[in-house]
């Protein structure tokens, strides 16, 4: 005798008015099952026959990139469903042998947590639209809205269950929870602390029930072999590892058994910093212990620190993204400068080309005036570009911006920046551009503002890397990969710099140009390979995935325009300061209510 799952079906919201005959019909289509954290539901590029309805748990939808990174889409709850686009598009008959083709997946599904999936058929959910045509509305609303959602931020895809995973006895890590939770409150956002006294032993139900009541959920832990440690970090949407900057991890910290969040890629590292204590290993050695996607710096209790990771939380944070322009890029400082006097926090920074370059600044944690000072000392007093030679590689030898870039990066370590940073360049090796998140600062600097044919490219373990403008000018699919928040963007793309065709007609030697104009004076060439190198850069790409879009008036300054610093900051400063006007930040970055930041928070310290 086969059991009647309709009572099931008519749990789900989606089907709650569909008649109780249709559903016991469509019953006979159907199947439970558990899926363990971890595990798979369908890959990308499956072929769909089945629509599927999360009952307990959470699953998680990932995509892969053009550079082979998976990127987290969101997450799918109870009483939704999943893999409906796949079936509405292959419910088309277009090879006319009258039954619907089966159309593949788009995107690959994974358990988050211990989940309960229920399987219908398509004949099954055939059953079900004709008892009641209205679920084909519902659906259609359910498919537009997450195309419209898209990767703008939103509650239902922020992660809600944190599981926070102390590696040393001497982490308290209730303090740390606590300090979070009360940040948190400025949010209006109710939040749970569960710890291994609570939470031990509790069947799936119970944290669906948590996720359900709490806006976030924290389970506190320990690594260590345990029941509760292995249910925690089963259970959570994101893994946060907290470790000691004065001492040295284990490595693996996770077991790769245990925490299926770390194959997926939605841990974060927590590294925690005392004034009194001095380092004991680096930063990438906590990143490559824990598999972190991303690594954060909390210094002290009650400070900035807290607010950041609270709005990461809560899906607060925000994201700068710096658009590459070469001298048009100036315009980036001002921009940084509006936002700050308008108290919007930077929590993310990251660009391509010049743009990296301020962003890096803004990750260093500079203030204004000496972010001005140090672009001023090595963009403006004097040519970067002047080193020129006859070209084997490239115009330019390169020494010079090889010499600022170590006067004033150094040898920092991009995971030793203040605030999550990245950099966008374009491998020739592969035709794809490479996102740097890790190693060394000016490296990746280097790489990205290296103009094919103007400077040489950089060689980094086989690869040759040249301009991001080259294929990502305005990164801002990359700062949606990295959070969940508000994308502010300013670009300074245009289209192409037109060339004077009489510099193009029986032009000089290299020897008679430099006699005529020195050494200081840009060649026709460069002019040449500068519009080669960006004639497909569209001045429209990437617009559309930020949340304020900022566009310095820039009509006299080309990207040569070394000299030009003032008036292009000032045109930043000033179309910032407009962009900010149409739309307060300040109560998505601080809670309802906030005329300002929290007491006490300084935007320039981590």
């Amino acid at each position: 005798m086969s059991l009647d799952i309709s009572p099931t079906l008519k749990s789900i919201p989606i089907l709650g008015d569909v008649p109780k005959r249709a559903l016991k019909a469509a019953g006979r289509e159907a199947k439970w099952f558990a899926l363990p954290a971890g595990w798979e539901l369908f890959k990308a590029g499956e072929i769909s026959d089945s629509i599927y309805f999360v009952l307990s748990g959470s699953l998680g939808a990932f995509q892969a990139m053009p550079d082979g990174r998976s990127d987290f889409l969101g997450h799918i709850r109870a009483g939704e469903p999943v893999g409906e686009m796949a079936l509405f598009e292959g419910a088309v008959d277009e090879d006319g042998d009258g039954l619907p083709d089966n159309a593949p997946h788009t995107s690959s599904v994974y358990a988050l947590r211990d989940s309960e999936v229920l399987e219908i058929s398509r004949k099954g959910f055939d059953r079900i639209t004709k008892a009641d045509p209205d679920i084909l509305s519902s659906m259609i609303r359910v498919m537009l809205m997450r195309l419209r959602e898209g990767r703008k931020p939103n509650r239902r895809n922020a992660p809600k269950v944190f599981a926070l995973v102390a590696t040393s006895p001497t982490i308290d890590l209730e303090l740390r929870a606590e300090a979070l939770q009360k940040a948190l409150q400025r949010f209006n956002m109710n939040c749970r602390i569960i710890d291994e006294a609570e939470g031990r032993d509790k069947p799936t139900g119970y944290f669906d029930e948590l996720e359900a009541n709490y806006d976030i959920v924290m389970l506190v832990t320990s690594v260590g072999d345990s029941s509760w440690f292995r249910l925690s970090t089963r259970q959570a949407d994101r893994v946060w590892v907290f470790g000691r900057a004065d001492a040295r991890p284990s490595n693996p910290l996770l077991p790769s058994h245990d925490s299926p969040a770390s194959t997926l890629q939605l841990v974060d590292m927590i590294l925690l910093h005392h004034s009194s204590q001095r380092p004991a290993s680096q930063p990438a050695d906590w990143l490559d212990a824990s598999g972190a996607a991303r690594l954060f710096h909390w210094h002290g209790l009650n400070t900035p620190s807290c607010e950041r990771l609270a709005r990461v939380m809560a899906g607060r944070s925000t994201g700068v993204i710096l658009s590459g322009g070469g001298a048009r890029a100036y315009a980036h400082i001002g921009v940084v400068r509006a936002l700050r006097e308008a108290e919007i926090p930077i929590d993310f920074a990251g660009g391509a080309s010049m743009g990296a370059v301020v962003a890096a600044c803004v990750a260093m944690g500079w203030p204004d005036d000496e972010i001005e000072r140090r672009i001023r000392k090595a963009f403006v007093e004097s040519n970067p570009l002047g080193d020129y030679n006859l070209p084997v590689i490239s115009l330019i030898r390169g020494k010079r911006v090889n010499r600022r870039l170590e006067e004033h990066f150094g040898d920092v370590d991009i995971d030793d920046l203040h605030i999550p940073f990245f950099a966008v360049s374009t491998n020739l090796t592969d035709g794809t551009y490479r996102v740097h998140r890790r190693g060394q600062l000016r490296t990746a600097l280097r790489a990205t503002i290296s103009l094919p044919g103007i400077l040489p490219p950089v060689v980094h373990n086989g690869e040759v890397l040249v301009d991001g403008a080259v294929l990502n000018n305005f990164p801002t699919d990359v700062m949606r990969e990295l959070h969940r928040g508000v994308v502010i963007g300013s670009d300074v793309a245009r289209a192409p710099e037109g060339l004077k065709a009489e510099d193009f007609v029986n032009p000089p030697g290299f020897f008679e140009w430099v006699w005529k104009h020195g050494f200081s004076s840009a060649p026709p060439i460069a002019g040449l390979l500068m519009r080669s190198a960006t004639l497909k850069v569209n001045p429209s790409a990437g617009r559309a995935l930020v949340d304020m879009l900022i566009l310095p008036e820039l009509r006299d300054i080309e990207l040569r325009d070394w000299t030009a610093f003032e008036e292009a900051v000032e045109a930043g400063y000033t179309a910032a300061q407009k962009a900010i006007a149409k739309g307060s930040l300040t109560e998505f970055c601080y809670g309802p209510g906030s005329a300002a930041r929290p007491k006490g928070v300084d935007l320039h310290e981590v």
